[in-house]
């Protein structure tokens, strides 16, 4: 006597159309979102599939339309509760449009090639890189393919592939007036990753303001937007004899890193003795305990922007790049010092916006 279990055949779709007395592109019509099927059929359909225990097969069925309704996230740098954020808002976005998200690990200092083989056997119909970017050789090639790329903030000069990114540049900008308007005298930089376009464009802006008050000192060190590096660059920063009193840090992931430092290992009470100014607008950035100041990068319209473009290219099937910036805002929190004026309150937060000079 054999003891072992049973494997049970798939239920298939004719079977499903013979108990419900349809046809069997009726079928295929009743779990096809969006297809034209009348409600008396779908009701027939849908009651035969829950008898048999039938569950349609997408893989089987992306054969046939050539689309699998899946969008691939090539996502790096998990442990900034920026991206988590960011991974549950494009979820929801893509649902509402009938397509699932298929997640795959990359890599936060170099391209993702080495995940784009393994993705590529999902016949994703779009693919989105965030904290991470492709090549010039294989972003052509998904280009060749009719597959859409967009970079989620990042930016790229590539003619193939799309971008979508907030403002940086103007957020460094902002950052600096900020601080010299509080009166700070000593500024410092910690750095997310170098080579990158966030990194670069927000230090650009942050320098940009600084120079224009006559300030070309700023101590800088390399957080590479990850925690112990960050913890490394405050301590070196503050054991400076002529320390910064403010220091403006690429992300507010390390700025938590660099609060934590200045409080428990120096001593330092924020933001009487240092203020400390990130970027994002991540969760732990509202805590009363952290309270930073920091420039928003709005998730809910940098998702939308992002899933506009790969829908209007997967439905034309042409592909060129679109570049979208989302404006942020620097909202003010305890930890730094406040400028005599700029400061507006919307929405229940606190907003700094200089007045521009005619």
């Amino acid at each position: 006597m054999d003891g072992g279990v049973t494997k049970k055949t798939p239920v298939t779709s004719s079977q499903v159309a013979e108990l419900a007395g349809v046809s069997q592109s009726a079928v295929s019509r009743t779990f096809t979102p969006g297809a034209s099927i009348s409600s008396k059929t779908r009701a027939k359909v849908l009651a035969a599939a829950k008898e048999l225990g039938y569950r349609p097969n997408a893989i089987a069925r992306s054969l046939i339309t050539n689309r699998s309704r899946i969008i691939a996230v090539v996502m790096a740098y998990l442990e900034n509760l920026f991206y988590p954020d960011v991974l549950e808002e494009l979820g929801r976005r893509l649902a509402a449009e009938n397509y699932h998200l298929l997640l795959f690990t990359g890599f936060m200092d170099r391209d993702s090639d080495p995940v784009f083989d393994q993705l590529m056997q999902y016949r994703v119909d779009g693919i989105i890189l965030a904290s991470t970017s492709l090549s010039s050789e294989l972003s052509d090639e998904c280009t060749v393919a009719g597959i859409p790329v967009v970079l989620f903030n990042r930016t790229t000069e590539r003619e193939s592939a799309s971008s979508v990114t907030t403002r940086n540049r103007e957020g460094g900008r902002l950052v600096g007036e900020f601080l010299v308007a509080g009166g700070h005298k000593r500024f410092g930089y910690i750095s997310g990753l170098e080579n990158s376009s966030t990194n670069r464009d927000r230090f650009g802006g942050y320098r940009h303001a600084l120079k224009a008050h006559g300030i070309t000192a700023i101590e800088i060190r390399t957080g590479n937007y990850n925690r112990a590096d960050a913890e490394k660059a405050a301590r070196e920063l503050l054991s400076l004899k002529q320390r910064p009193d403010a220091i403006f840090v690429a992300n507010d992931h390390m700025a938590v890193a660099v609060m934590d430092v200045a409080r428990y290992e120096f001593g330092l009470s924020i933001p009487k003795d240092l203020s400390i100014v990130g970027y994002d607008d991540v969760g732990a950035a509202r805590w009363p305990s952290y309270g930073i100041t920091t420039v928003t990068q709005p998730i809910e319209g940098m998702v939308e922007a992002t899933v506009d473009i790969l829908m209007e290219q997967i439905a034309s099937g042409e592909i060129e790049a679109m570049h979208k910036v989302i404006a942020g805002e620097l909202v003010v929190r305890t930890s730094a010092r406040l400028p005599k004026s700029g400061i507006v309150e919307v929405d229940s937060r606190q907003l700094y916006r200089p007045e521009r000079k005619a």
